[in-house]
């Protein structure tokens, strides 16, 4: 059951972003909105999230993913998520730097659940993790048979 979920089991979030400080910024942000730091998981490129994806059991139930990164970028990396079988169930959430109004539209039309621009202030960040946290663990329902939170 999601709702009202207040420890979550397994790694749950998967995050890929490449910058050290967002990660550190990030991690705090998840913490200050009590998901325990085992129930995340960082990973640096495309590359790496899509060679996670293909040996992770459970399923992730969300995934946060910055949309300029080394190797492949975020954009390729949402296009193959969303096109193989086994992983376009997961809500992916376009977590980024850009503001460009051609990001947020190909986001979207290559399945992005959300696209969020990174905040600059911490505080503005914890608020934005908890809103996430709250929506995708609280209130959405996700497909029966998908890996969530017991």
């Amino acid at each position: 059951m999601i709702g009202n979920t207040t420890s979550i089991l397994s790694p749950q979030i998967i995050v890929a972003e490449d910058d050290l400080d967002d990660k550190k910024l990030m991690q705090e942000a998840f913490s200050e909105n009590e998901v325990l730091e085992q129930n995340i998981i960082f990973v640096d490129d495309g590359i790496e999230l899509i060679n996670l994806l293909d040996t992770m059991a459970p399923r992730p139930t969300i995934i946060l993913l910055d949309l300029n990164m080394p190797k492949m970028d975020g954009r390729e990396a949402l296009q193959k998520i969303k096109s193989d079988q086994k992983f376009c169930h997961i809500p992916v959430l376009i977590f980024t730097t850009s503001r460009s109004d051609d990001d947020i539209r190909l986001a979207y039309q290559h399945g992005s659940n959300s696209f969020f621009t990174k905040p600059a202030v911490f505080d503005d960040l914890v608020n934005t993790i908890g809103i996430i946290k709250k929506y995708w663990f609280d209130k959405a329902v996700l497909p029966a048979g998908a890996d969530l939170p017991r």
